[in-house]
């Protein structure tokens, strides 16, 4: 349990961190980038609508006698002080003629001399021209014509290190945001591991009371959805494997009873030929109650080891087409002695004088065989059992009705469990291995068919089996 929860509770831990590590470094590198790259784009913006504002208001009165040089940079002067953006006016020579920082001495400077390409571009990040912008600056260059002809430039810069001030200071505030946003993150993280890491503990709790072989434990789980899908599903898991294990504790006890008594038998009649408590004349009897209780064995090991076969699904049906009519008339005619024995009288009433099926002629004769059997085992005497068929559709149903003791209703969904047996059953029949209905059961539905039974105590009992006809 400590494990479980130290290795969840580092584990988000390490996530958090990391999420978080990860999220400022991706906004004071990436994001820093995009928004410098934001501002530059509005700055650009920005000194491109000043200059067609300029070049609109002033383009008939740049160079012309009557307005000084002097006179129009101090009017840009103002554009200096409170926007920060510094104003040329060069003429198509490249010459400076008025600076807005330098209105009374502009510089006697000729920008093609420092930079040919320079007026050619319309804009351009971090510009240093030598003795003119001694800081990087962003520049635009906004061409003047006037009736057709180029009378000059207007070119504005804005200092680099404004944009880099105003990206930092939205970037403050975008940390300052972030680092109020990472107590809420690590709320979010803690429900995280508290709606998680509950319904794990009580999950591990019930699994080790399970373990234990406590399938009585109640697993009290509340939250998410998936959790309590996951609980009803071990849930589900403990109590079919109490049924299980009971079912062990039962097999065992019931296959030890089986195998007693005939052992006990044997070994008593033996015992008692070998030291001649039996007398010479009665020995045939005794030997052949031991030969009778040999077979009862080996009827009940063959068919452990047939219900073995369905259980691994290692058994492979010969499914081919056969008259069902002429099997039961078969497996009939071998219980003719014991019908006699009872005076039972074994009516077979056919649906039609021919009824091909798809199956295994082998295992639904041993399926007629061991519900026959029954029938008689369990039929008064001077009684009759009544084997008929039914066809529906491409089906065909294969009836077996006795009149005799029938079943009890609380026993009638415990007679396909193995070695299950009625008190009835032990009173009149010792040599059952209470396996015949089980392994019947199996063979049915390896043909993927079904089988169902009606009985009513007192009144007798009739089993209804399934089978694919033939296709025409």
């Amino acid at each position: 349990m400590h494990i479980m929860k130290k290795t969840l509770w580092s584990r988000l831990i390490i996530c958090f961190l990391v999420s978080v590590v990860a999220v400022f470094v991706f906004l004071n590198t990436y994001g820093m980038s995009l928004l410098e790259n934001r501002l530059k784009k509005d700055q650009f913006n920005l000194l491109y609508k000043e200059a067609s504002l300029i070049s609109n208001a002033y383009r008939g009165n740049f160079f012309e006698e009557d307005i000084t040089l002097d006179n129009l940079a101090s009017q840009f002067a103002s554009i200096d002080s409170y926007l920060n953006i510094r104003v040329w006016i060069v003429n198509r020579d490249g010459s400076i003629v008025a600076d807005s920082s330098n209105v009374t001495n502009p510089p006697d400077v000729n920008i093609n001399d420092i930079d040919p390409e320079f007026l050619n571009r319309n804009m351009s990040e971090n510009t240093i021209l030598k003795d003119l912008l001694p800081e990087p600056m962003l520049s635009v260059v906004y061409r003047i014509d006037y009736n057709f002809q180029l009378r000059g430039y207007i070119v504005l810069h804005s200092p680099m290190k404004d944009i880099q001030n105003k990206a930092n200071i939205y970037l403050d505030v975008i940390n300052i945001c972030f680092l109020l946003f990472f107590p809420l993150l690590l709320l979010i993280f803690l429900y995280i591991y508290f709606i998680t890491a509950k319904p794990l503990t009580n999950l591990m709790k019930a699994a080790k009371e399970y373990s234990s072989g406590n399938y009585n434990y109640k697993i009290n789980t509340k939250g998410l959805n998936e959790f309590k899908d996951l609980s009803a599903a071990i849930s589900y898991m403990a109590e079919e494997i109490s049924m299980l294990d009971d079912y062990q504790k039962k097999f065992v006890a019931n296959i030890s009873h089986d195998f007693r008594s005939p052992l006990t038998s044997i070994k008593g009649y033996a015992e008692a030929i070998m030291d001649g408590t039996i007398p010479t004349d009665m020995q045939d009897k005794y030997l052949g109650i031991i030969v009778d209780e040999t077979e009862r064995l080996n009827k009940l090991t063959s068919g452990l080891l047939e219900l073995n076969r369905f259980d691994t699904r290692s058994t492979l049906l010969d499914i081919v087409s056969f008259d069902i009519n002429q099997i039961i008339k078969k497996t009939a005619e071998s219980f003719e002695g014991a019908c006699r024995a009872k005076k039972i009288t074994l009516n077979l009433v056919f649906s039609a004088d021919e009824t091909f099926v798809d199956a295994d002629i082998g295992k639904i004769q041993q399926v007629l065989y061991n519900l026959i059997d029954n029938a008689i085992k369990f039929s008064h005497n001077n009684s009759q059992i009544k084997v008929s068929t039914e066809e529906k559709g491409d089906k065909l149903f294969v009836s077996i009705k006795d009149y005799g003791i029938g079943i009890p209703k609380e026993s009638i969904k415990k007679i396909w469990d193995r070695f299950y047996k009625t008190d009835a059953s032990r009173g009149r029949d010792k040599k059952g291995t209470g396996l015949g209905l089980t392994i019947s059961k199996e063979i049915i539905q390896a043909h993927n068919e079904n089988i169902n039974v009606i009985s009513t105590e007192g009144v007798g009992t009739e089993f209804i089996f399934s089978l694919t006809k033939t296709s025409e």
